[in-house]
């Protein structure tokens, strides 16, 4: 997928999903801005990157749970590209409770990660994204969002708003040839394994059973280079055009989205 002239920023592009994109993305040509909290894995990131061209890449340093700070620094990384084209907003954060072990610092924390950081993070993008005559804003929603968790309810919870989100969005921007849609990966990252470890000894056996076991195509978590990187290069790119409002799971089969 050729994506030169593509300006795009990345979300939680100092580890796991995010970090794996500005590699392929930039590896198809793209100019990409990534941010993140942690400066040493993004910027090492960015200079790999960067040494395998031909796209290019920065790094920029920010807490996406500070409204202003997103805001301010979407806007002046758009202003050092020229324009954008498209969000991949990866950045999010998973932790395990039982729901009666649920505190209100969890649920504060996991929701202003994963539910806050995606409508403020949209929010940032839009004028910019409006300004560039239209493009691309790719969430990352979950399986987990389509089905009961027992061990993970708040997880769940919040990433059955960032669909709800998504589609919403999707109806309320298409006016301005912005299109929305969610990715839901099943792709073997850290947050994925430290996910695992946590779990129960009985919670694991279910999860190997049933979520690793249920996936048709090798049992086994995707890789985000080879399975998950050409699938955002296809939304970034202008072939999915027509796309809009749509949960598309990456996960090797295991969940079917209607």
């Amino acid at each position: 997928m050729d994506l030169e002239g593509k300006r795009v920023i990345i979300t939680g592009g100092s580890g796991g999903m995010g970090s794996a994109l500005v590699k392929v993305l930039v590896a198809a040509g793209a100019t990409v801005a990534s941010f993140d909290r942690l400066p040493d894995p993004g910027m090492a990131m960015v200079e790999a990157a960067n040494a395998a061209g031909p796209g290019k890449a920065s790094f920029h340093v920010i807490d996406l749970t500070d409204r202003d700070a997103v805001f301010a620094g979407f806007a002046e990384a758009a202003r050092q590209m020229g324009g954008v084209d498209s969000l991949v907003h990866t950045a999010g954060v998973h932790r395990a409770a039982a729901p009666m072990d649920v505190t209100m610092d969890l649920y504060d924390l996991i929701m202003d990660a994963n539910v806050r950081g995606t409508v403020v993070a949209n929010q940032a993008i839009f004028e910019a994204m409006k300004a560039s005559g239209g493009g691309s804003i790719i969430n990352f929603g979950s399986v987990s969002g389509l089905r009961p968790e027992a061990e993970s309810p708040i997880y769940s919870t919040s990433k059955g708003a960032v669909h709800s989100w998504t589609r919403s969005l999707a109806h309320a921007w298409g006016e301005h040839a912005i299109r929305v849609n969610a990715i839901l990966p099943i792709i073997a990252t850290p947050m994925y394994r430290a996910a695992k470890a946590a779990m129960t000894q009985e919670a694991r056996l279910a999860f190997e059973r049933d979520t690793e076991g249920g996936i048709p195509l090798g049992k086994a978590y995707g890789d985000a280079e080879r399975d998950l990187g050409p699938v955002v290069a296809f939304l970034v790119s202008d072939a999915s055009r027509f796309i809009t409002g749509q949960l598309l799971p990456v996960d090797g089969g295991l969940a079917s989205v209607r």
